[in-house]
């Protein structure tokens, strides 16, 4: 079984920055694509970043220049640097995982992030 568990999360004014991380942890032997989605209410679930395992990047232009995803394969963690928050931002950010030899995408509950005007 394989966990993922997001954090950093929260309430951030207009301009500010949150940093989110996601932990994996379980039955993993090598994980390949690592990313951040998000889905605002009544919206579609959107890619925010993805990231290879040699750190190739892949942004969403609606945050292209503003965020940074980075991970740590020795702590099987990817991160979201988050700067220049917008309201428009505002939804529950989703990490997910692919693993090597798997066919099954791996995603973590969510963490809310919120951007006040």
């Amino acid at each position: 079984q394989v966990q993922l568990v997001e954090s950093g999360g929260g309430l951030v004014q207009a301009g500010g920055s949150l940093r989110l991380s996601c932990a994996a942890s379980g039955s993993i032997f090598s994980i390949n694509t690592m990313g951040w989605y998000r889905q605002a209410p009544g919206k579609q679930r959107e890619l925010v970043a993805v990231i290879t395992r040699r750190g190739s990047r892949n942004y969403g232009d609606s945050v292209k220049g503003r965020f940074t995803i980075s991970r740590d394969n020795a702590k099987n963690t990817v991160y979201l640097k988050m700067n220049s928050l917008k309201p428009e931002d505002t939804a529950v950010y989703y990490c997910k995982i692919d693993l090597v030899g798997v066919s099954y995408d791996y995603w973590g509950q969510g963490t809310q992030v919120t951007v006040s005007s």
